[in-house]
């Protein structure tokens, strides 16, 4: 079930987003040669504290997971292409690293991630970043009433194929309020014109999740969380909360 949003459950979920945005941002700035991961997740911690806000992701545990999540970002590097565990590695001079964080506060859920390289970048690396932008972007742009679900997965699918970049089979965005999760599901690659109406009210975290080898497929790390590309290629991971209204889609998570 689709649960519209008022507008002033959109202007609460904005300030959740605000809060998201400033960890991202903050996370981003700490990111250097030997700065470890665990270092970066505490950066995220202090601005949730900060602000009063909690994190959605700290202890949760959906259906595929052997554990509880123990971070409040996910930290994602290389050939991680989503839901990367902050651990001890420090990051080296090259790394793509992609940072997921989501923030709770008042009872609303922000949700959004970055990807950027840390230290002397790779022209490759770099395309796939921008694509992974500008995918996310035309998600964005299609998120607009009247238009349907198929609408964003088509415009995001099509930027991230016509680049030769495979997409992450199996996810994509989804529905967000009062938890980080709801209906619908967004997939990152579909048929236009086709799905659920978008509607004025409904929130949608829009997140494309490219990779660079150009297939899909990838395996689950022993940590039962990491997924990671089958072909050893690097990932991309981009996203923002996003509410539909009258006059335009509303990026909730700006940073």
């Amino acid at each position: 079930m689709v649960e519209l949003k008022t507008n002033t459950s959109i202007d609460a979920m904005h300030e959740a987003g605000r809060i998201v945005g400033r960890a991202l941002t903050a996370v981003r700035a700490a990111a250097d040669v030997g700065v470890s991961l665990l270092e970066l997740d505490e950066v995220a911690r202090e601005v949730l504290r900060e602000a009063g806000a909690t994190s959605p992701f700290l202890g949760y545990r959906p259906s595929f997971a052997p554990t509880p999540f123990p971070a409040v970002i996910c930290a994602s590097v290389n050939d991680a292409i989503v839901h990367g565990i902050p651990t001890r590695h420090r990051l080296r001079d090259g790394d793509l690293v992609s940072i997921d964080c989501g923030a709770e506060l008042n009872g609303w859920v922000g949700d959004s991630a970055i990807s950027f390289v840390v230290g002397t970048p790779r022209a490759a690396d770099l395309r796939l970043i921008d694509t992974a932008e500008r995918a996310l972007n035309a998600g964005i742009e299609a998120a607009v009433v009247g238009n349907r679900i198929g609408d964003i997965a088509h415009a995001i699918g099509s930027v991230c194929r016509a680049a030769g970049y495979g997409i992450l089979d199996g996810f994509g965005g989804h529905g967000i309020g009062r938890r980080m999760h709801e209906d619908p599901p967004v997939p990152n690659e579909g048929r236009p014109g086709r799905g659920l109406p978008l509607r004025h009210g409904m929130v949608l975290a829009i997140e494309p999740m490219l990779i660079a080898g150009g297939k899909d497929d990838y395996h689950t790390s022993p940590d039962g969380w990491t997924l990671r590309t089958n072909d050893g290629s690097r990932a991309a991971h981009t996203e923002h909360t996003v509410a539909i209204t009258e006059t335009g889609p509303r990026i909730l998570t700006a940073r």
